[in-house]
This record gives C-alpha cells, sequence and structure tokens, in this order.
C-alpha cells in the first residue's frame, strides 16, 4: 500500500542547486534510508515530506488519512510545558483518554467522571498503552515528567521529541538523525523496539549499524540523482560497488574506498546481532584480534607526525566529583605509544569531563596528570569551531596550519586536505557561513588534524556527519600512527578505529576492556543472558504462586479497581521498577567490581533483601493487575 508519493521535487536557494525533478514513493512497512553528502539537501527532503517545507516545483501527495510523525534534528518544543504536558499535547485519542482518566483520579469525588473515565481506558484497552508510553520515556531517560522543556538541555529536547513521535505511533514516521543524542544503550533499545514495531520509516542516519539492523532500503542521493537499493548496508554497499565499476575512471578513490567498506563489513560476526554469545574469557586473544584487525588496513598516507619520547601521558589517582556525582576516584593509567582507546558509557557518566582533565581543560579534584614533554594534542571538542564573519573555507584552515608533513620530504597541503574531506577547490572559496552543519564539523575537523597532533582526542566525531565522510574519516585515522582516543556511540566506526575500551560505568566504574565494541557487546550479553535467567525463574515462581489468588481476586472485585488500589497499583510499578534496577546496579558490581570479602557480603545481604521486596512486591501488583484484565 502506497502511503507518499513524491513527483519531481526540485529545491534551490539563489544559484545554489541542491536537487531537480527527484521522484520516489514510500509503501507501507518499508524502512527508508536517505545517504547522501552533507549539504546536498537531506534535512530539507525530510521537511518537504513532514510538510514543514515546500518544493519550488514538484508534489509531495499523501494518502488520505495517515497519521506522520516528524523528527527534527533541532526539535521546535513549547519551553513553557512540563514533560508530561508536551506527551499529552500531541494529537493522539488514546492519550487524551489516559489524561482524562488521571484527572479522574485526581478528584476522587466525582464518581460519575471516574466511571466514564475507567470504562474510557477499558474501550480502548489504554492501560496497555500508558505502560507503553511510560516504558519509552524510562528508556530515554525522561522519569521527570514535571521538569519544564525550557530547562532540558539540547540532547533531552531531542530525546523528548523522539519518545512524542514514537508514542503517537504514526502510520509514518520520518526521522532525521535518531540517534544523535542517544548513548548506546538507548540506541540498540531503539534498534529492537522498531523490528518488534510495524512502523513505515523515512530517515537519514549516519549510524551504520543502525542501518543495517533497522533499514530494509536505501536511497542514495548522488550528484543530483536518485539512486534505490532494496536490502540494508551490507546490500548497499555490494550494490554501489557494482555501480561505480560501470562509470567512469574519475571515480577510482571512490570506488577503492567501497570495497574496503565492503570487505570489511563481510569480515562481522553477523550472530551477534541476533544472539549471545558464550562467555569470552580470554581478554589477550580478544586484543590480539584487536590489533590485528588494524594491521589489514594498508597505509595511504604515512604521516610524519612529531616525534614522541618515552613518557606519553600518565594518570597518577586522579578523582573527579561533581555535587552528588562522582565521575572518577583514584584512576591510573599509563598510556603507550600508538594506543587507540574508545571510550564509551550512558550519557552524564563524565566521558567529557575525563578529557577536558586530560587535555588541561578541566582540573582533577586530586592526583596528577603527567603529560611527555613532546606530546601535541589535537582536540575536536562538541562544541565545535567558532568563526569570523566573512570568512572563507580555506582562509579557516590555513590559520590553523598549511600542510601535513609526510615521510619522504612530501606533504599534503591545506587545499588538499580539504580536497580529501570532500571539499572540492570551488567549495573551498565559499565563504563558511553558506555551509551546512555537516560541512562545518568537516571543516572543523581538517582545522584539529592540520595541526599534526600526535595524540589526537576525538569527542563525538560522527556527529552530523555523512557516511561518505565517515569513511574518508576512518581511513585518514587508521593512517594516524600516534595515541588516539575516541568517544563515540557510533558502534561502525569504534569497531574499526580502536583496540581497547575505557567503559564509564557511572559512579566513577572505569572499566577497561581489551577489545573493540562488538567483542565488549558480545562479552556483556553473555553476563546477561546468566542475569536474565535468574530473573526469569524468580518470576515464573511469583506467577505460579498467584495464579489462584488471581482467580478469586477477580471474581470478588468485579473487575474494578477502587480508587486506593487505583494508586497503590501505579505505586506498585515505579517501585518495582525502581528495585529491578538498584539489583541489576549490584549485580554488575559483582560481575565487574574488585570486591572484598566484607563488601560482597554486605552486597549479597542487600541483594537477598532486595530480590525478597521485589518478590512481594510482584505477587501484589499480579493480584491487582488480574482485576483490570
Amino acid at each position: 500500500m502506497n502511503l507518499l508519493t513524491v513527483e519531481n521535487i526540485s529545491k534551490s536557494f539563489g544559484e545554489l542547486v541542491l536537487f531537480e525533478n527527484l521522484s520516489f514513493g514510500v509503501n507501507k512497512d518499508q524502512k527508508i534510508a536517505l545517504i547522501a553528502k552533507n549539504g546536498t539537501g537531506k534535512t530539507s527532503i525530510l521537511r518537504m515530506l513532514s510538510g514543514s517545507d515546500t518544493p519550488d516545483a514538484g508534489q509531495v501527495n499523501y494518502r488520505k488519512g495517515i497519521r506522520v510523525s516528524f523528527l527534527e534534528q533541532e526539535p521546535d518544543l513549547n519551553p513553557d510545558l512540563s514533560v508530561e504536558e508536551t506527551i499529552f499535547a500531541s494529537d493522539n485519542e488514546v492519550l487524551k483518554i489516559i489524561a482524562s482518566y488521571e484527572k479522574a483520579l485526581a478528584n476522587p469525588d466525582d464518581q460519575d467522571a471516574y466511571q466514564t473515565a475507567f470504562e474510557g481506558m477499558e474501550h480502548h484497552q489504554a492501560w496497555d498503552f500508558e505502560t507503553q508510553y511510560k516504558q519509552i520515556l524510562f528508556k530515554l531517560k525522561l522519569e521527570d515528567l514535571q521538569v519544564k522543556v525550557g530547562l532540558l538541555s539540547g540532547g533531552q529536547k531531542k530525546r523528548l521529541a523522539l519518545a512524542n513521535a514514537l508514542i503517537n505511533k504514526p502510520e509514518l514516521l520520518i526521522l532525521d538523525e535518531p540517534t544523535n543524542h542517544l548513548d548506546l544503550e538507548m540506541i540498540e533499545w531503539l534498534e529492537q523496539y522498531f523490528a518488534k514495531e510495524n512502523m513505515t520509516l523515512f530517515m537519514v542516519t549516519h549510524d551504520r549499524f543502525f542501518l543495517e539492523r533497522v533499514c530494509n532500503e536505501i536511497i542514495e542521493l548522488d550528484n543530483g540523482k536518485l539512486y534505490p537499493y532494496k536490502g540494508n548496508y551490507s546490500y548497499y554497499l555490494e550494490k554501489k560497488e557494482a555501480r561505480i565499476e560501470q562509470e567512469a575512471v574519475e571515480h577510482h578513490k571512490t570506488q577503492i574506498l567501497f570495497k574496503k567498506e565492503l570487505t570489511w563489513m563481510r569480515r562481522q560476526p553477523k550472530a551477534r546481532t541476533t544472539k549471545s554469545k558464550s562467555r569470552i574469557d580470554d581478554f589477550n586473544t580478544i586484543k590480539e584480534k584487536a590489533s590485528q584487525r588494524r594491521k589489514e588496513h594498508e597505509i595511504q598516507l604515512e604521516i610524519n607526525m612529531q616525534r614522541m619520547g618515552s613518557k606519553i601521558l600518565e594518570l597518577h589517582k586522579i578523582s573527579k566529583a561533581y555535587p552528588n556525582k562522582p565521575i572518577l576516584d583514584k584512576f591510573e593509567y599509563t598510556f603507550l605509544k600508538g594506543e587507540r582507546i574508545g571510550i564509551i558509557g550512558k550519557n552524564g557518566t563524565g566521558k567529557s569531563t575525563f578529557l577536558n582533565i586530560l587535555t588541561g581543560a578541566d582540573q582533577p579534584d586530586s592526583g596528577k596528570v603527567v603529560k611527555g614533554d613532546t606530546i601535541k594534542f589535537g582536540y575536536y571538542t562538541q562544541k565545535g569551531i567558532q568563526i569570523k564573519e566573512g570568512q572563507k573555507v580555506i582562509d579557516v584552515i590555513r590559520e590553523f596550519g598549511d600542510y601535513i608533513p609526510l615521510m619522504k620530504g612530501r606533504q599534503i597541503s591545506a587545499q588538499q586536505l580539504l580536497e580529501r574531506f570532500l571539499f572540492d577547490r570551488k567549495k573551498q572559496y565559499d565563504f563558511v557561513d553558506k555551509l551546512s552543519g555537516g560541512e562545518r564539523k568537516r571543516l572543523y575537523l581538517c582545522t584539529v588534524l592540520i595541526q599534526n597532533p600526535n595524540f589526537l582526542i576525538l569527542d563525538e566525531p560522527t556527529n552530523d556527519l555523512d557516511i561518505v565522510t565517515l569513511n574518508v574519516l576512518e581511513s585518514f585515522l587508521l593512517d594516524f600512527p600516534g595515541c588516539l582516543i575516541v568517544v563515540s556511540h557510533d558502534r561502525y566506526f569504534m569497531d574499526k578505529i580502536v583496540d581497547h575500551l575505557f567503559v564509564f560505568r557511572g559512579n566513577a566504574v572505569v572499566e577497561d576492556f581489551p577489545g573493540n565494541y562488538s567483542d565488549y557487546r558480545a562479552y556483556e550479553d553473555s553476563t546477561a543472558l546468566e542475569i536474565r535467567a535468574e530473573k526469569e525463574k524468580v518470576k515464573q515462581k511469583a506467577k505460579e504462586v498467584n495464579t489462584a489468588k488471581n482467580t478469586w481476586k477477580k471474581e470478588e472485585k468485579g473487575n474494578k479497581l477502587s480508587y486506593s488500589e487505583q494508586q497503590e497499583y501505579k505505586k506498585l510499578e515505579k517501585e518495582i521498577q525502581k528495585l529491578e534496577f538498584k539489583k541489576a546496579e549490584i549485580e554488575q558490581q559483582f560481575v565487574t567490581g574488585d570486591l572484598s570479602v566484607d563488601e560482597i557480603t554486605e552486597l549479597s545481604k542487600t541483594l537477598n533483601e532486595i530480590n525478597t521486596s521485589i518478590e512481594t512486591k510482584t505477587e501484589r501488583w499480579f493480584e491487582l493487575s488480574a482485576i483490570l484484565e
């Protein structure tokens, strides 16, 4: 069934023609990704599909009556509304019924209003819907429903807009970089959500694992033409390679790039995406594999960076904390030549603070950072670059350097570096204020690289970069001979670039894992499998105990909760959720922590108390939920 038809659309900004006469359609159950270089009109196309912009020529036609949601890169939300008010402000009938029910609960004297609201909940099966939307908010770390939108960070606003889009369950969901501002756990949850929900998607994303696991069709916009590929990212790479081979010789470099990418994709173990692996105990084997992956890369640029001495960077008992938020606790590490470290962890665990301490932009509360005399940092931050008014692209980069020296007396000039990062000679003389967001990020990267650092630190370098640029950046970093630290939620990027990980667990726990992200997930999955098996035993026991109780309770109560029971039911949900979270935290400490005998004894006691409380509260929750069935 066709949901959307795009006919011969065109868009220009002054003399700049983004695209002309583009046509395509979106059918039910398709999950389509649009791939194109930055600055070629991806966001403009999405805005036209959503109705927030119009083409200069052509038409966008929707099937009559379909529900459409659009997640923008920078959502436009009312700052005066709370999180909960923002959600209930959307045009969703079931949400309005839930809102009426919540209002009736707050006015227990009006029994008629309560009865009407209760019957509405029953008729529209809104009980499940309420649980689902609260789960979505919890997964996206939006538990405080009363906080005003104006007080949220940019990332929180993006997550709230995403939650709103998912909760409304549109027939067509249009997404502009949905994984930006999500940590790895959220991204993996979103992948699973889209896998089980019958939702038609049209998106722009640079996350190649997300493309691989979610999308079933890819449309590429290249040189003003659309090329459809009916498959995921691996299929796209394969078919693009075939297409490039048929095109002119001037595409030779791009052909090599995509062949490398395809070869790397084919080497990835497919099983890791669908089921847990057996527990990985031999960390030396993982480290050897990680090192070997990088050695397979064929070096194209032999960069002649500044010589590194024997002392690189040493961290001696570094501690850092903010009020009620410990970041580091006597953390120690000595960096070696050529180290390539990835940093992962949930938002707010201190990853950027750690980088700032390394570079001296922030100071630890205690401990010492010792930097070698020969170390020259190159630091790419999330803040971006400050541009002077009227500057051209080439002027910006020349402020930081004129060339990167290579071996044997050769060099890459500033112009050649810009060309490598997809700024042709004409584009290099454009004014910077004409660049798209992704093009500015590319330029900022070039200003960091042209300084020829020997210790490169990149904080979320993949945000807003298109896939072609990511391939170029990966190739450059694989050629880079110095030390490298990368913070990124791009799992594909991390797998190709780093040898081991610093895993920020929160509460000042930082774990050194010797392998890339896929190795880490395989290890974590095997651990989580053991924990889930134990949880299932407890749940099954609780179900068996409650079967008889649920039956007579249901008959006795006449399939209706009293006001006090309804309040108790809602309270139990939150309490059980909090207890499960505490339990998971303690179990994780047993897996990853270096605990003393006394600590193990104390944690075991706490865990037993939590398990008992969960069992008791779950039993009562089943009693009440049975009445609602």
